[in-house]
């Protein structure tokens, strides 16, 4: 379907449904940032990307699972005692959603964050890295300048 089709009958109820579905398994990270500094995360936070983007930079508290792991050590490495929320580098890549099915499939409840560890990085928001904390300097066309 093309935006000009006028035959096309817009079906509310089907798009109410699919954007229930994907909010039902995504977030994003301006909500991980908001539920880390709440307090204690409501969610275990996985990191399925190589060791080494994981030495380069990771969310703070997340665990670290490389994706191809998963299936053979989710059940050692992530507690069943809250969700799961998993993030890869960014919105081309898939491993957090190939580790979100794996973990979906051995009864884990788990969302997917979108944009991944590279809009974590673009909105500015602190990580941690092997060489230490980084403080990030947000990029412009991710964050809403102040109002003046």
């Amino acid at each position: 379907m093309t935006i000009s089709q006028e035959s096309v009958v817009y079906d509310t109820a089907a798009a109410v449904a699919h954007f229930e579905r994907r909010i039902a398994f995504e977030t994003d990270v301006s909500d991980v940032y908001v539920a880390l500094k709440a307090g204690p995360a409501p969610f275990t936070l996985v990191d399925v990307r190589s060791p080494e983007a994981w030495d380069a930079g990771h969310l703070p508290g997340a665990i670290h699972l490389p994706g191809g792991k998963v299936r053979l050590r989710a059940e050692q490495t992530i507690p069943r005692d809250k969700p799961v929320v998993v993030y890869c580098w960014g919105p081309g890549c898939n491993g957090a959603t190939k580790a979100a099915l794996e973990l979906a499939r051995q009864g884990y409840e788990v969302k997917e964050m979108i944009g991944g560890f590279e809009y974590w990085a673009r909105e500015g928001f602190a990580y941690e890295s092997a060489a230490g904390d980084v403080q990030p300097v947000p990029d412009p066309l991710t964050v809403v300048p102040p109002a003046s």
